[in-house]
């Protein structure tokens, strides 16, 4: 049985800020990190390795069910292997940004997923899982939710900031637009859409440094005043 009372969910879209807040909040509270969106990522880097189309619940759910994922965390990176495999870079490309979000809206995915957070969390003790679903599906129960938002500008910024450290050649209308289209994507599909828990705090990011996001959510847990 999952102890609700360690664990804090913290969901919300892409740019948000949600990844690098969750990973110094864990740190902070000496919690396991659980990065659900690299997940994501990986059964869509899989897929593709495999010949599994996006379509083929089955298959995908099969697939699931045989992969190896492992984190590791070093410094600042948090390390994702596939299968004895490092795929963090891999998993970090603008076509697993969508092919992942296509996965994840298949129910043998979802379901494989949520069961293997669910037991990963059930191991580490206390877990901070970061994702798009983890407030309102996955961890319904959990002793804190948050949900981070930001304009779509400051999100769009952020990710083109990412990107272009990692070497890559964008500009940033462009990725302004895949932003846009994987929003409607997450927001649109039937199973688990991306949304705020009934009880989650929305805290709005745009304009607010990383450290403030992370002191006013560390206080909200603490029992400080998080206003």
């Amino acid at each position: 049985m999952i102890q609700t009372d360690c664990v804090i969910t913290i969901d919300g879209p892409a740019g948000s800020g949600k990844s690098t807040v969750s990973r110094d909040v864990a740190r902070d509270l000496e919690f396991v990190y659980l990065d659900t969106g690299a997940m994501y990522r990986a059964v869509a880097l899989a897929a593709q390795r495999h010949g599994v189309d996006e379509s083929n619940g089955p298959g995908l759910g099969a697939l699931c069910r045989e992969m190896d994922l492992v984190f590791r965390v070093e410094g600042e990176m948090n390390r994702l292997f596939l299968q004895g495999e490092e795929v963090t870079t891999a998993i970090r490309t603008p076509e697993m940004d969508m092919r992942s979000s296509a996965v994840s809206a298949v129910g043998e995915v979802r379901d494989a997923m949520t069961q293997l957070q669910r037991r990963l969390a059930i191991r580490a003790g206390g877990v901070v899982a970061e994702g798009r679903d983890m407030g309102t599906v996955v961890f319904p129960d959990a002793a804190h939710k948050f949900f981070l938002t930001a304009s779509r500008a400051q999100r769009a910024n952020r990710r083109y900031t990412e990107r272009i450290e990692r070497g890559e050649t964008v500009v940033l209308e462009q990725v302004e637009e895949e932003l846009a289209r994987r929003d409607r994507q997450d927001e649109s599909r039937l199973l688990a859409p991306l949304r705020p828990a009934e009880d989650a705090l929305v805290i709005d990011t745009t304009g607010l440094t990383k450290a403030e996001v992370v002191s006013r959510i560390l206080r909200i847990i603490r029992g400080e005043n998080g206003s």
